[in-house]
């Protein structure tokens, strides 16, 4: 059994003009930062290409966010809610790897109108379950997310948001500890 610190890479979904996923991920990013236990990466959906784009440049950052999410032990997907389900280029984005997210654990923080963007992480539990990622019971979830985040990028109730996001990280770092011993001791599938 390992006590290395997990690497959990937070995808931000969001990659429409005037998004508010950046704020959304840059607080939650800071709240896992702050554990010893997690080494952070940020994946910006909004600043990857799609695979199908042509170009040196296309080739090289896809490499390396292939890179990220193979090294990872764990994820955390940061995801709006657009008509009842997460964003395209999110499910773009996970179609394109396959193997990266097998055997490891998934949490989301999701942000939207009044239903908080849960309708999305219900969507992504079914894409990664079939992917074989395990994802964690429990979500952060903002409703009206411009009405709890200041101006600064952070909540409005700090305490209340932290807290929430402990409870989510406890359980990710348990599964990502579990999950990555049992990867070494016994590769998973075939």
């Amino acid at each position: 059994m390992t006590k290395a610190p997990l690497r959990v890479a937070i995808i931000i979904a969001s990659t429409r003009e005037g998004r508010f996923g950046p704020t959304v991920g840059d607080w939650f990013a800071e709240q896992a930062r702050q554990r010893e236990d997690l080494i952070v990466d940020v994946v910006d959906v909004a600043d990857e290409p799609p695979p199908s784009a042509l170009g040196a440049k296309a080739s090289e950052r896809f490499a390396r966010v292939t890179a990220t999410l193979r090294e990872a032990d764990a994820f955390v997907v940061v995801t709006c809610e657009y008509n009842h389900s997460f964003p395209g280029t999110l499910k773009n984005l996970i179609d394109t790897h396959f193997h990266e997210w097998r055997a490891k654990p998934v949490a989301f923080v999701s942000y939207g109108g009044l239903a908080g963007g849960l309708r999305a992480v219900e969507h992504l539990r079914a894409v990664f379950a079939e992917l074989h990622a395990v994802t964690v019971r429990d979500t952060v979830s903002f409703h009206s997310p411009w009405n709890w985040f200041g101006g600064d990028g952070r909540p409005n109730d700090p305490e209340g948001a932290s807290a929430a996001a402990k409870g989510m990280l406890d359980q990710l770092a348990w599964w990502g500890h579990a999950l990555r011993d049992a990867r070494a001791v016994r590769p998973y599938g075939s």
